[in-house]
Formats: C-alpha cells, structure tokens, sequence
C-alpha cells in the first residue's frame, strides 16, 4: 500500500523544520528515549586502535550539560545473555569470545577463525560485556520502540559482525538484534537505513532471505568492506547506494527525495531502524565524505516524521568532536531543543579536551570545540548520483 499524498508531503516537508519546531512527541504524547549505559564510559579498544577516543559517555556529558536529557528519558541497557545472543551468533563463536575475555589471551586458531584478538578486533579487558550491552541495548530499544515511539541507541550500530566472527571493529550485529526484536514483537515490515561511511554489509547478510525487511545502505564507493554495489539486490531485500568520494549535503538530499523516499513509498514499512554512523561527515578521519550533520539530522526528521516505531542507532565515526556534536545534536532535534548559538563553556572544556590521533591537532575546526550545528555543505549534484537514485529505483 502507497502512502497518501499528505503522508507523501510528510516524508518530503520534514527537513525543513527547525529543530526547535520539530515534534518532539508522537501523535499519542510519547517522547522520545535515549538508550545507553556507563559501561561505554570505560576505556577500551587500546592505544593504537581507531575506536580507543571517547564518544558515547561525551555525547551523554553534553546533552546533560544542555538540559536535555530527563532521568526518566534515559533507559540503561543491560548485556544482553547468552540464549539472546545465540538466537543470531554461533554458540561456539559467542563462547570462544566470552573465553578470551575472561582469560585475556586468544589462541591463534581461535584468532584465525574467529578474528578476534587481531589489531582490527582486538581483545581488552571488559569487551564481552561492552559488546553483550550493545545488543541489550538494541533489543531494549525495539521493544520501547513498539510502544510507538522514536528510541535513540548511539551506542549501537555495530553493523559489521557476523554470525560466526568478528569483523570490521564490531563483535555483535545489534542492528540485527533490534531488527528481529521488533519484528518478533509485532511489526510486519522493517526498513534498515544505513547512512555509516561503510556499507552495512552484516546486517544485509542476516536479512537476504526474509522478506520483511529491506536493507538500504548509502556508504562510500570503493571503500572497505567493498561491497554493497548499485547492482546488488540480495534476491530483492537490499539497496545499495555506492556514493563517489566528496558527496555533499545537495547531494544526499536528492538521493532521499528521488532514490530513499521512493523506497520507503514503494515497500511501506511498519517501523525503521537507522544507523546513524559519524563516519560520513567532513572532517572523518576514515573515509571521504563532505557531509555536514544538519543534513543528515534532516535526513533522520523525514523518516522520524513518518511517526513509526523508530530506532536510531549510532556506528562508526573516528573523529571525535564531529561524532560527538552529530549524536547529541541528534538528540536536541529528536526532542526539539532550542541550539544555543555557542556551547555553554562547561561543554567547550568538554570538547577542548578530547583528543584524537588521527585528526591533526592543526586541522581541530573552531566550531567543533564551541557549536553543535555544522554550516552546510552544499554543492552540485553530480551525474553519478542522479544515475544512482534511477538505478536504485528501478524495477
């Protein structure tokens, strides 16, 4: 069934809402939730790895800061337990993982198999219950979604894990977990939204053969994991947007009016789960990407407006100050907060003192130490997106 054409209007008309208009409830007076745990405050990762920065607990510090986050608003997640787990993960992966974190080694047959304990998934301490939370938390957050509300997890996304291995900084696939969750709950039909700098090729894979839900992923060409191309349907579940290095905030706008929109017309989901990965925005040290996050909270308000059972997760994203901006950003305009034009100063030493390896201490931007709002990166829409949006499209 198509949407009508006041919901069409909708799902076009929301990006142009300011944060401080934007509903902040649903039509039944639900507000939305945030999702998190202490657990991410922890340090972990180690020293040389990509993920050692600190991003969850300085997204929690800010909104706290701003006065945007209510006790009774905030939902602490729990690991999730072993028969959770293994309704999705191998038994003997999931136990080889549990073994290496309470022993702290990792054999070398368990790291080929498993890849685990590798520079790219490396073993420290806590990871089993870091990575067990996450998937608590994504199941949490589909079940408080049901009641028909927006929940926001940015301690999720981790969109990379298989079944029977590590992959790509990720242990677990809760985008999985929320999916089945809200499924398993009552919801017909789910839309997977990928908007991470990498393709959301764990979460694609899990879904290939149901036909409830439908993956859609916007990532960077020619990245790794190298998959995910324009022409590669999965038996029909999956989109795929490959965008050429340098795309702008015009440039997704057009692929969420002619290529995302459509989709979500054409397959007319009960409830969305969104990975909101940092990666994707200017200044990411990990990929080559221009976008600026206000477009991509907009992109966030179309699907939100749609007043669905929505989850918005986080992802990936190696670049601090810019992550941590986006996801509370995110925030403030899920719940309609009015931005300040400068950050109050508790928050400015906040940010100030963050660091970061791999961004240059020359290249730290003026605005990611005293604002939340990105300017716009606007710019021309290229030939090779307008042929992506009909490719995506076509029947």
């Amino acid at each position: 069934m198509r949407h009508s054409q006041a919901e069409k209007s909708k799902i076009g008309g929301a990006a142009t809402a300011s944060a401080s208009k934007h509903l902040a409830t649903d039509p039944a007076g639900l507000r939305p939730l945030f999702v998190g745990s202490d657990v991410f405050r922890r340090a972990a990762f180690g020293q040389s790895h990509p993920l050692k920065i600190v991003r969850h607990a300085t997204v929690l510090d800010l909104v706290r800061m701003l006065g945007w986050l209510a006790d009774e608003e905030f939902h602490t997640s729990t690991p999730a337990t072993m028969d959770q787990l293994t309704e999705f993960h191998d038994r003997d992966y999931v136990e080889a993982l549990q073994y290496a974190d309470s022993t702290g080694k990792v054999d070398p047959d368990i790291r080929s198999r498993y890849h685990i304990g590798t520079m790219e998934n490396p073993l420290f301490p806590g990871l089993f219950e870091r990575a067990a939370t996450t998937v608590g938390g994504s199941i949490l957050a589909a079940q408080l979604a049901c009641e028909g509300r927006v929940i926001f997890h940015p301690s999720g996304g981790t969109h990379h894990g298989r079944r029977d291995r590590a992959s790509g900084f990720c242990y677990f696939n809760d985008p999985v977990f929320c999916i089945r969750t809200l499924l398993r709950e009552g919801q017909q039909r789910v839309l997977y939204l990928d908007l991470d700098a990498h393709h959301g090729d764990g979460v694609e894979n899990a879904f290939v053969a149901e036909p409830r839900v439908m993956t859609v992923s916007v990532h960077e060409a020619e990245r790794w994991p190298y998959t995910g191309a324009a022409d590669d349907r999965r038996d029909g579940g999956a989109r795929n947007l490959p965008v050429p290095k340098g795309v702008n905030d015009s440039e997704l706008k057009y692929l969420m009016e002619y290529a995302i929109v459509p989709l979500v017309e054409s397959f007319s989901p009960d409830a969305f789960v969104v990975c909101c990965g940092a990666d994707c925005l200017a200044g990411d040290p990990l990929s080559g990407m221009l976008l600026s996050n206000v477009a991509l909270w907009e992109t966030v308000e179309q699907i939100t407006a749609l007043n669905k059972p929505t989850v918005i997760l986080g992802g990936g994203g190696y670049n601090p100050w810019t992550v941590a901006r986006y996801w509370a950003g995110m925030w403030g305009r899920l719940t309609g907060q009015v931005f300040p034009d400068r950050l109050p100063d508790a928050a400015v030493e906040l940010l100030r003192g963050m660091e970061c390896d791999l961004v240059d201490e020359d290249d730290i931007e003026d605005d990611w130490l005293n604002t939340l709002a990105d300017k716009p990166f606007a710019g021309p829409v290229r030939e090779a997106i307008r042929s992506l949006a009909t490719e995506v499209t076509r029947v």
